[in-house]
């Protein structure tokens, strides 16, 4: 089966939005063994995308097409669906009905230019979206199904999630048994990790793959049908081996992920004290429900008059030792830790950049702590970027790794390849 995507709009087209719903769509399909043969994006001009659904259904089995199903004059999709196999639109009387019951539910009366969503090409086959005023459809196009949703990310995800897999599923019948391992790496690069596993022989059947996402590289180890299955737990232990101490997550998209679930397991608490990450820390965790379960509180210290107001720490260590400290970030990670005895507290502070630096602490020089309720732990680095947002990315991954290894019993500072220790 090849699958393809064409993403439309203008604001996409020219950067001015980041086209997310794109990668996330290629991950769902990494995720069911399917890879996505090609992706075009088109602005809002009706030749154009007439000719790109003329001219991919030729070549792909399935195309989704995303975007371009709203209210106004440069939502183009369903026109230019009409046009690609020489129809007229037609006003589906079912989704009409749902969009004047929608308004009128909440008390208003629907737009004359609402009406649009309802126009749909003649074959078409319309799809229900329950949480939004754009239907979507599909229609049969040379070889291709076209399958067409709306531009909002939690529309098209729910579309996609109930409506576009079960299709695809039953269409092509993909009942072939699958198994999916992915392995979280952290602290060294795509192309060295490349080189170390590409040595291993690995099975038929089972292929594997890499997916780089600053500061992280996952490793997708994807096995297809009972024998490869039965040869995955041994290619995964083989994979881990070489990965050693770079290997921070198992079936986690990310570190913040692995700590949610390792905090929310063992029962224990956290605070913060963050000053370079500037409350970081703390916002990637809160995306996962269930947070409150474990972090306490985060004290974003900034200045040097919050530091030791809120945290307690000696303004002789500052001055002593300056604010990007071991000293400053131990006292810190302990004052965080203290003021409601938290299991554990970490601390940051560092210079992100692009200025601030010095000749004994240049840009990307951080300092990272972990307090217990028996010990501190504590490191400065270098991270070699000059770009503030990664540095303090990086820093966050650093932390968070920190207290990864805390929990499961290693030592936390552990050494990563492209960080210099200071």
């Amino acid at each position: 089966m090849k699958i393809e995507m064409i993403c439309t709009g203008e604001e996409v087209l020219s950067g001015q939005i980041v086209d997310t719903n794109a990668a996330w769509f290629g991950n769902q399909l990494m995720d069911l063994g399917i890879e996505m043969e090609r992706r075009v994006t088109v602005g809002d001009r009706l030749e154009d995308l007439t000719a790109v659904f003329q001219e991919r259904s030729l070549y792909a089995d399935v195309i989704i097409v995303n975007g371009g199903l709203g209210p106004t004059t440069d939502d183009m999709s369903a026109l230019a669906m009409a046009n690609a196999k020489n129809e007229a639109l037609v006003e589906n009387t079912q989704w009409r009905e749902t969009l004047e019951a929608w308004y009128s539910d909440r008390g208003r009366t629907m737009p004359a230019s609402n009406a649009k969503q309802a126009q749909l090409p003649a074959t078409a086959i319309m799809i229900d979206n329950p949480v939004g005023t754009a239907c979507g459809f599909r229609v049969k196009l040379n070889r291709a199904w076209l399958f067409f949703t709306p531009g909002v990310p939690h529309e098209f995800k729910q579309m996609v999630q109930e409506q576009f897999i079960p299709f695809i599923q039953q269409e092509f019948d993909l009942e072939e048994t699958t198994q999916l391992q992915k392995l979280l790496t952290f602290g060294i690069g795509e192309s060295t990790l490349a080189d170390e596993l590409d040595q291993l022989p690995i099975p038929e059947h089972i292929t594997m793959g890499y997916r780089s996402s600053m500061p992280h590289i996952e490793i997708k180890l994807f096995a297809r049908g009972e024998n490869a299955i039965e040869a995955l737990p041994d290619v995964t232990a083989r994979v881990k081996a070489v990965l050693g101490d770079a290997l921070v997550s198992e079936n986690h998209p990310t570190l913040a992920a692995e700590i949610h679930h390792l905090l929310l397991q063992q029962k224990k608490t956290l605070s913060l004290a963050e000053s370079c990450t500037g409350g970081l820390i703390a916002s990637q965790l809160v995306d996962f429900p269930g947070s409150s379960n474990y972090l306490q509180h985060c004290l974003v210290t900034y200045c040097n008059a919050a530091k030791t107001t809120l945290l307690n720490v000696s303004e002789a260590i500052i001055n002593q030792y300056g604010a990007v400290s071991i000293e400053t970030v131990e006292a810190m990670a302990s004052g965080a830790r203290n003021i409601l005895d938290s299991d554990y507290a970490l601390a940051t502070s560092g210079v992100a950049g692009p200025d601030g630096g010095s000749d004994d602490k240049p840009v990307g020089t951080v300092t990272i702590a972990l307090a217990s309720k028996s010990a501190i732990w504590s490191q400065q680095v270098h991270i070699p970027i000059n770009n503030r947002s990664m540095i303090r990315t990086i820093t966050c991954a650093i932390a968070y790794d920190m207290l990864r290894r805390a929990l499961l019993g290693k030592d936390p500072v552990a050494n990563y390849s492209f960080i210099k220790k200071r």
